[in-house]
């Protein structure tokens, strides 16, 4: 089915792949019962070499199909996520992340001989070293309280309503993933209107997040009860609407606005005095955009590093304006005020 789809087609891939865990029965309790809980025809290999072969067969498709700026989500478990890593390096995709779902509810350790297993790998890679891929970074700090989006993500496992069951009341798929989970995920890289592919679909999870993010999405799954669960599943989501759709843009892709324009529109005007939040330093505004700090002079942001003796600085978000009131006010708001204004 990935040899079929056009090369250079989708925006993102999240990949969920068979575990190997039933190579050889080594993960089987003596009473043949399996120690991990998955027990079907999917996710069984002969060996090691021919679980590889697998891997990079699907990784080479979807390294095809995937556009150059676009992101690969791959995840697993301490059986295949090792594995799955270095089929990523070997095929010259370009690791931007390792991030770890802790679970909040994981299933326990019964024999008491090793540590429960409570989290899963998932291995966040651009389609190359060069790629300019895209990166959610204001969305995913908004999502987090305002606060950088770190790599361990606390989610709790597929529960309650949101699991779903066959008609005697059993787990339809061993493996569901929570939405909460690929709604981060969806969230982080791409934008609405875009393409995720997921090769190993189960259920539906990321067609059914990716249609209420109003994304598009392609899901490829082989099981025939999985894949009509799955279409069952997307049928019954509602879009959520465009505007609450939309994630918040990163810097870098907001327009550009030199900070000479805000000098020139007297927003702040030449002779105005910068500080920095902690007032440590003073700037004062030419009338060409430049700063002067004492022997410091040039951008705001050369002269925000210089002060500070560090390699770079944002000058937007260090300088501050000193109100009418005695507080201070960020400079990245007047530049936010520029744009609107010309919007």
């Amino acid at each position: 089915m990935l040899r079929s789809l056009p090369t250079a087609s989708v925006h993102a891939v999240f990949a969920d792949p068979p575990y190997n865990l039933q190579l050889k029965g080594t993960l089987r309790r003596p009473d043949d019962s399996l120690v991990d809980g998955v027990d079907d025809a999917w996710d069984r290999f002969d060996d090691l070499a021919a679980y590889d072969a697998f891997t990079r067969a699907w990784l080479t498709e979807c390294r095809r199909v995937l556009r150059r700026d676009g992101t690969i989500w791959v995840m697993g478990a301490y059986h295949n996520v090792f594995r799955l890593g270095v089929a990523l390096q070997d095929l010259d995709f370009w690791i931007l992340n390792d991030v770890i779902w802790r679970k909040a509810n994981p299933m326990p350790n019964f024999r008491g001989r090793r540590f429960t297993n409570a989290h899963e790998t998932l291995i966040w890679a651009s389609r190359e070293q060069a790629s300019k891929y895209r990166f959610n970074y204001q969305a995913m700090k908004a999502l987090n309280d305002d606060t950088q989006m770190r790599s361990d993500w606390f989610i709790p496992l597929c529960t309650g309503n949101e699991r779903l069951r066959d008609e005697a009341g059993a787990k339809l798929h061993p493996t569901q993933k929570p939405e909460a989970l690929l709604h981060r995920v969806i969230v982080s890289c791409t934008a609405p209107g875009e393409v995720i592919l997921d090769p190993f679909m189960g259920t539906g999870t990321t067609a059914a997040v990716a249609k209420r993010l109003g994304r598009r999405f392609i899901g490829i799954e082989r099981e025939p009860a999985y894949a009509a669960a799955a279409r069952a599943r997307v049928a019954s989501i509602t879009p959520l609407p465009e505007s609450a759709a939309l994630a918040l843009p990163a810097k870098r892709e907001q327009p550009r606005l030199p900070f000479g324009n805000l000098v020139e529109r007297g927003l702040v005007p030449p002779g105005a005095r910068l500080t920095d939040r902690q007032r440590r330093w003073s700037a004062e505004v030419g009338a060409d955009g430049t700063l002067r700090c004492g022997r410091a002079t040039g951008s705001i942001h050369a002269v925000g590093a210089a002060v500070q003796e560090a390699p770079s600085c944002n000058g937007w978000t260090f300088w501050h304006v000193e109100t009418a009131g005695g507080g201070l006010r960020v400079l990245d708001a007047y530049r936010e005020e520029a744009l609107a204004a010309q919007a």
